[in-house]
């Protein structure tokens, strides 16, 4: 259905593995949002209803929609920041940039009740010079516009546009990158350029939210999202049917969740047709619900084995009082309900039923107690490592979750999967691991606990229900897995008897570090957090990075200057980091726990895996992202099976994060797809012996030290935002043979262009012995460049190119699913 960009690297540091074990047979699982087409829709009531208002400011003398709270002249639009010469003339509104962030803002007071979404803001206006346009929206009652701009330098704003500069009026639609609801709207902030000394022109603006957009197209397939929680959806309208016609397996149930965004009561039924009955009268209904709550989805799961191994048609029909309401149809999915005497007779020791990745967020691996930290952060991970297989040298392929999550995703290495700016996102030809499993007909469910590893960097591809960290309660805390554990546990026990794949994305060990109690003083000094908070805040004001600044994490020089020991600052953060680790690793044996008590746990497989580390002051800086030293780019990794795996095994070798992709689909007996970039290591999971981190093991005793590990750094764009400092920077690590060559390709002033350690006995990089290994630098920095040839060949096609070989009908599918932007 999409078109892949295919690629074979096979030069020795690029080495993967084909999985070469059958493939099992698939389960029987048929997705009613692949089968959905036009014809399919009974009763349509396209143009039944009419268009709801339109939110838009005219200047051209024709009555605009929207609320006029401003200055008259005009039509409500003010200048902020950066803006002169602001008036309405010859039909337009027009200034000028006094600065390089200009800001124009216009107040709303109404249309702000309930939850819809902004779907765009469409712009018809010319600049006279610059690269960017503009848009996002305050809540509160009042702007503190310097903010505004301090916030936009840190972080792109949630939409912006290219613009080409010149005297010709042009339309622009800006999409945001992440759900804005109307109850945000009430300050609508428009950044015309991003250069000083530019003359603007503005015609209209429109902000079109949610349901207007989805009034104006016909019923079909999109991907919608009800207070932040997403799925694959047939979007319909009442009084519409869809007819599905689908051959039921011998024990089928229909997985489905519905919702509404509409106020009144919608009411949902599915019934069922048996083959040759074509009347109402001979359906049978098996579900009808009313929805009086909007904005939320309800699990509907249902029966249908009365209609075991025959073919029907379902049909999925709406109703309400008003022509054209909306409903929402989540991920309707007819699967085969595995008995439990089937599972029981399959075997415990067979391939898993079940695959959990758990990614932790900002976890570094010499603060666990399994890899010989002095503090018992990880009971429940010594566990897992006791009864499954601990690998004592993984390493990420970025030291930051947006550029490390894709890696883990598709296999490839950053410079072939693209994404390295904050607003990147993964090209739609790359083939994502939720999408094999998808294919191979595995429910799909992730929990991300931040916008990179959400629909913002196109990781919802292959996902059927997605849970954006904007449905979290606590938006400004970052201790997520308790919250998405409570999520996951009755999802697991509606699922347990199919397939699942679940992506648990937790970053409780993210700042802010403060954990919830008990652990917050588990090592924290209690007397000692309201001088840390107070010199948190104080500390602020000599952070010169705006980044860095918005997240309060200084370099040592900058605590130093304002008065504060480094050492003693970050040692309080260090408790609470530790004491986040414990309270995750409750949250983890939380699941465990209930896996066991569902029977599943046998026949599930877990990968626990640190996305990347964090720094405190090991090379003069706090947080993460910067550099590629050990503190950030080592990181944990436990696969746990009691069913599939043999317990207490070491794997010394130096492993990667893209290898875990082909591992798990080598594991379920599904194949890799072509051009990943890591190795299978099935064999490493049978060949490493019972011990501990540092014992050799049998691939070791030969000579064996594992594949390559290349860690990047990318330069990233100062002006965009978002990507931590410094932006001047690039640099390539490379493990092998026991030592870490780091290549410095960009690099402040004074700064060494090539750095080598001994991996082993200095895993955090200190001690920079080039001078004395000039030999294995040559060596070493031979094959760093060869991985970057071969790596940079395998970049993955744009979608601006993937999409010229698309039918028109498949790329607004990937657009409606938000694959395509």
């Amino acid at each position: 259905m999409r078109v892949r960009s295919l690629f074979a690297l096979t030069a020795i540091v690029l080495t993967f593995s084909a999985c070469g074990a059958p493939q099992p047979p698939a389960p029987s699982t048929t997705r009613l949002i692949d089968l959905y087409g036009t014809a399919q829709v009974a009763g349509r009531a396209d143009g039944a209803s009419p268009l709801p208002a339109r939110t838009e400011w005219r200047f051209d003398g024709a009555a605009s929609s929207a609320a006029m709270i401003g200055p008259a002249a005009t039509r409500g639009w003010q200048a902020g920041a950066g803006v002169t010469g602001l008036a309405v003339r010859d039909g337009r509104l027009i200034g000028m940039s006094a600065d390089d962030f200009p800001l124009l803002h216009v107040e709303r007071d109404k249309g702000l009740e309930g939850r819809d979404l902004v779907h765009a803001v469409e712009i018809r206006m010319r600049a006279s010079a610059g690269s960017n346009l503009a848009v996002s929206f305050e809540g509160d009652e009042k702007i503190d516009f310097a903010r505004v701009v301090e916030d936009g330098r840190a972080f792109p704003w949630l939409a912006s546009s290219p613009i080409v500069a010149g005297e010709q009026i042009r339309t622009y639609t800006l999409r945001p990158r992440r759900a804005v609801t109307a109850p945000r709207t009430r300050h609508l902030l428009l950044r015309p350029t991003d250069v000083a000394g530019a003359t603007f022109e503005i015609e209209s603006v429109r902000l079109i939210l949610r349901r207007e957009h989805l009034a104006s197209i016909p019923s079909g397939v999109g991907w919608q999202g009800l207070s932040e929680v997403y799925r694959e959806t047939l979007v319909s309208r009442s009084p519409e049917t869809i007819l599905m016609k689908v051959a039921l397996p011998s024990h089928p149930w229909l997985d489905l969740g519905i919702g509404t965004v509409e106020d009144e009561p919608v009411t949902f039924s599915v019934a069922v047709r048996r083959e040759g009955q074509d009347a109402v009268a001979d359906e049978k209904v098996l579900l009808k619900r009313t929805v009086t709550t909007p904005h939320r989805w309800e699990s509907t799961p249902v029966d249908l084995s009365g209609f075991a191994g025959t073919t029907v048609t379902l049909a999925f029909s709406l109703g309400a009082e008003r022509t054209g309401s909306l409903g929402f149809w989540g991920a309707p999915v007819v699967r085969d309900h595995e008995t439990r005497a089937v599972a029981a007779a399959s075997g415990a020791t067979e391939r898993p039923r079940g695959v959990i990745v758990i990614w932790a967020d900002t976890l570094r691996r010499d603060h666990l107690d399994i890899y010989g930290y002095s503090r018992p952060t990880s009971p429940v991970l010594g566990r897992m490592a006791a009864q499954g297989v601990l690998f004592a040298d993984c390493v990420s392929q970025a030291t930051w979750t947006k550029v490390s999550t894709p890696s883990l995703f598709t296999s490839l290495y950053p410079s072939s999967h693209t994404v390295k700016e904050f607003a990147d996102r993964l090209p739609s030809s790359a083939v994502t691991l939720p999408e094999v499993y998808r294919d191979a007909g595995y429910a799909t469910l992730t929990l991300s606990s931040i916008l990179f590893t959400g629909a913002f960097t196109n990781m919802h591809q292959g996902v059927e229900e997605l849970h954006e960290d904007g449905s979290l309660s606590d938006q400004e805390s970052s201790k997520t897995s308790r919250e998405y554990v409570d999520r996951l546990l009755p999802w697991l026990e509606l699922h347990r008897d199919v397939p699942f794949f679940v992506f648990l994305h937790v970053s409780d060990p993210h700042d802010p570090y403060k954990p919830n109690p008990p652990y917050d003083t588990m090592w924290a000094d209690a007397g000692k957090t309201q001088e840390h908070e107070r010199q948190a805040k104080e500390v602020r004001k000599f952070i010169s990075d705006p980044l860095m600044k918005r997240f309060g994490m200084p370099t040592r020089d900058e605590m130093a200057r304002a008065g504060f020991d480094p050492e003693s600052y970050v040692s309080h953060d260090r408790d609470w980091y530790d004491g986040s680790i414990r309270g995750m690793d409750v949250e983890v044996g939380r699941l465990l726990e209930r896996l066991e008590s569902m029977g599943i746990d046998r026949r599930t497989l877990i990968v626990f895996i640190g996305d990347h580390g964090e720094e405190f002051l090991e090379h003069g800086r706090t947080f993460h992202g910067q550099t590629v030293y050990g503190e950030l780019t080592n990181v944990p990794l436990i696969f746990w099976g009691p069913g599939v795996l043999p317990p207490g095994t070491v794997v010394n070798e130096t492993v990667r994060t893209i290898d875990v992709m082909p591992t798990l689909l080598e594991l379920s007996g599904l194949p890799a797809p072509a051009g990943i970039q890591g190795r299978s290591l099935a064999a490493l999971l049978r060949a490493g012996r019972p011990g501990a981190p540092g014992a050799l093991s049998a691939a070791e005793d030969s000579g064996t030290r594992g594949l390559p590990a290349v860690s990047e750094k990318a330069e990233t764009d100062p002006v965009s935002g978002g990507a931590p400092p410094p932006h001047g920077t690039e640099s390539y690590a490379l493990v092998v043979e026991g030592w870490k060559l780091i290549h410095n390709t960009k690099r402040q002033a004074g700064g060494p262009e090539f750095e080598l350690y001994d991996a082993r006995a200095d895993p955090l990089n200190r001690h920079d012995v080039a001078a004395d290994h000039q030999d294995v630098v040559a060596r070493l920095a031979g094959q760093l460049s060869a991985w970057r040839s071969l790596v940079e060949a395998g970049r993955l096609m744009p979608d601006s190119e993937a999409t010229q070989a698309m039918s028109a009908e498949e790329l607004e599918r990937l657009r409606s699913l938000g694959y395509i932007q």
